[in-house]
């Protein structure tokens, strides 16, 4: 589920930098056995029908299961997906489950174990987690190519694949990927204006394209030695090409927009697990760095003849991470324990600035404060955690953490600061029954920094600028979760969840003088919400290799508005979102069809001056038609966008603040048609 290409989100792609987990592969033998509350086990039987080609197509596939891709985790041992490898964490900083689990055969999986985060000596982990138990046996790979077409305004993605090639000599497992995130992406519509008044006064019919490659080599290296001791090592290398272009013909006057990206990033990390007296230690390091380019330019030419305006926006970040953490862990009795002291070094060395074009048709440069500037953070973290089995049925998970941050900003508006943030939780796994898993977590948490916000930037396309804020905290926050799944039998599984976040110094667009803005503090927010995942199987009632899947969520968030003192919701989150997915694999065929609906709501954007929401409605369909095996290939053939979802945007400008009069509004619709994309997939 949630396959949905979401490339573009508001004219927007970000990139994303993933490598093999540390743990790539190893002998099943060596795997800790499956926690007993809470836990059940799959096969390669239990997903024979989907005929998966990898790890990922058998997890996508378990009943009631969603990967939960973990937030920008603060170091190596707060968070992270609910997807172990052979009962260790993805432990690589930009590491993707998704893309770890596609790079792992299927027939290399001896049995996936789902279990209760709480029942793991794996800290900072919560829910239902995936343990999946693979081991190379010789040598064996992957290949898939996703092309994709589109009957509007795009050029065809014919480059979108990998090939991975996994193997063993000795004691020696390794793992190769290359691979292209390619996306060739684009919507067309109107734009209609209207002053403060309500009065009409322009309507642009505007085009926009995205065009996205994303070229990545990565290596995974691990060696088992007989004395037990395990070594790994990861790497990968990427070059992101971005390329996006709107173009908006307006009644008097037509504007170009271009925003260029040349990145290149890579990864290095490794650890090291030996025993050491009673227990065992492990030693983690990872390095990763990041250069991006960064280009945008808007230019507006008048019908009228007369001279052309325009700005360019030009910024070069460079952005290192260095991470050294020890990890020891021990059994004592029926409890295990873990004492873990992480090093971190986190900084951004960026160069920005803004030029306006002059009559002769040249940039002549633009004051912007405060653009160009090193931050940097030093930070120390110690954490103390123990799972212990209270009954058959129960199992206690805690954790206790402190960090140290040192935050240092250069430049005119540079500073030092330095904090001390408690943190750890409290999880609870309950047998209810049978048929009845609860869970109970409660957390105190260290958010992480952006740096980009304590520097100066502009957005041209939206017009508006952030004047960068050397004082910001990192957010911290209480949180409390409810979670019970519930066995339907035959029928299936359900999971629900009930969730409530108490946060401080969250990070919202706040005054600075008297017409400035800038990312800051605000002193608290609260959010709340529920989410629900369910697989419902219809053989019970006859409808053979049928099930439908449902995953959806409702989210409330409250603020007190910087400006106003009022309370609203926090700016552009999502508030709403359900996807249903029904697939029948047709017995004793190599045939399977569906669709699949999804639909999202966010909380309206809120800056000083301006106030919008972006829309996406009625939501999008598609259809699809699968076959196992043709000349031992999968081949799956989608049919999308089926209802003409439209992009929309309905933004106000105002004079001055938002507490004052309107400037005028933007009403926008854009259409991007059908889909039709392939993917085509075998093992070998």
């Amino acid at each position: 589920m949630r396959s949905v290409d979401h490339s573009i989100i508001h004219g927007l792609v970000l990139p994303a930098l993933t490598v093999l987990p540390l743990a790539s592969l190893q002998a099943a033998e060596t795997v800790p056995p499956v926690a007993t509350a809470g836990a059940s086990s799959f096969t390669s039987a239990d997903f024979a029908r989907f005929a998966p080609r990898t790890a990922l197509d058998m997890v996508q596939r378990i009943p009631g299961f969603i990967i939960a891709e973990g937030e920008d985790r603060r170091g190596l041992g707060q968070g992270g997906d609910n997807v172990l490898i052979n009962g260790q964490r993805i432990t690589g900083k930009s590491v993707d489950a998704i893309d770890a689990l596609s790079r792992i055969s299927a027939a290399d999986v001896s049995r996936i174990d789902v279990v209760d985060a709480a029942t793991l000596d794996v800290p900072g982990l919560s829910g239902r987690v995936a343990n999946v138990i693979a081991a190379t046996d010789g040598i064996s790979g992957q290949l898939r190519w996703s092309p994709r077409f589109r009957l509007r305004r795009t050029d065809p993605r014919l480059l979108d694949g990998e090939i991975t090639l996994n193997g063993r000599s000795g004691r020696l497992d390794y793992s190769l990927s290359l691979s292209n995130a390619s996306q060739r992406n684009g919507n067309a519509g109107f734009e209609t204006v209207y002053d403060g008044a309500g009065n009409f006064t322009d309507r642009r019919f505007e085009v926009l394209s995205v065009d996205e490659d994303r070229p990545r080599v990565s290596v995974t290296l691990k060696h088992s030695a007989a004395n037990g001791n395990v070594a790994n090592l990861s790497a990968a290398y990427e070059r992101f090409y971005f390329t996006l272009g709107e173009d908006s013909d307006r009644i008097d006057r037509s504007r170009d927009f271009r925003r260029n990206e040349r990145e290149w990033n890579a990864e290095l990390n490794g650890d090291y697990e030996f025993a050491l007296g009673s227990g065992r230690l492990k030693l983690i390091g990872l390095f990763r760095f990041e250069h991006s380019p960064f280009r945008n330019t808007a230019r507006f030419d008048f019908k009228d003849g007369s001279g052309a305006s325009g700005d360019r926006f030009l910024q070069t970040a460079d952005e290192e991470e260095k991470i050294a953490r020890a990890e020891y862990g021990w059994k004592s009795g029926s409890n295990d324990w873990q004492v873990a002291i992480e090093g971190a070094f986190n900084s951004l060395d960026n160069e920005a600035s803004l030029a306006s074009l002059d009559a002769t048709g040249g940039f002549v440069p633009v004051p912007l404060p405060n653009a160009s500037a090193r931050v940097s953070e030093k930070r120390g973290e110690a954490s103390v955690s123990f799972v212990r089995p209270l009954s058959d049925a129960l199992t206690l998970q805690a954790s206790l953490a402190g960090e140290y941050s040192r935050l240092t900003q250069s430049g005119p508006a540079g500073l030092t600061r330095t904090f001390v943030r408690p943190k750890g939780f409290l999880s609870i796994a309950w047998k209810a029954s049978p048929r009845l898993d609860i869970r109970a977590r409660v957390e105190r948490a260290v958010g992480q920094l952006n740096f980009f916000d304590f520097v100066a930037s502009t957005d041209i396309s939206a017009g508006n600028s952030d004047a960068g804020n050397p004082n910001l905290v990192p957010e911290q926050s209480w949180r409390a979760e409810l979670e019970a799944t519930r066995s339907l039998g035959g029928f299936g599984t359900a999971t629900a969840k009930l969730y409530a976040h108490v946060i401080e110094d969250i990070v919202d667009i706040i005054p600075v003088g008297a017409t400035g803005e800038s990312p800051g503090n605000v002193d608290r927010a609260t959010a709340f919400g529920i989410e629900w995942n369910s697989t419902f199987t219809l053989d019970p009632l006859g409808w053979r290799g049928a099930r439908i899947d449902i995953d959806a969520n409702i989210r409330r968030t409250r603020l007190d508005d910087p400006l106003t003192g009022r309370p609203r919701p926090i700016s552009e989150e999502d508030i709403r979102f359900i996807e249903i997915e029904f697939r029948q694999d047709i017995p004793a065929t190599d045939w399977a069809y569906g669709w699949n609906f999804e639909h999202a709501g966010f909380s309206k954007f809120v800056r000083l001056g301006e106030i919008g929401r972006f829309t996406n409605s009625p939501g999008t369909l598609d259809v699809f038609i699968e076959h196992k095996d043709i000349a031992g290939f999968k081949v799956k053939a989608t049919a999308g966008n089926l209802l003409g979802i439209d992009e929309g945007l309905r933004r106000t400008v105002f004079v001055g603040r938002r507490d004052g009069p309107a400037l005028f509004t933007e009403d926008r619709s854009r259409f991007y048609g059908p889909v039709f994309s392939f993917d085509i997939s075998r093992s070998f």
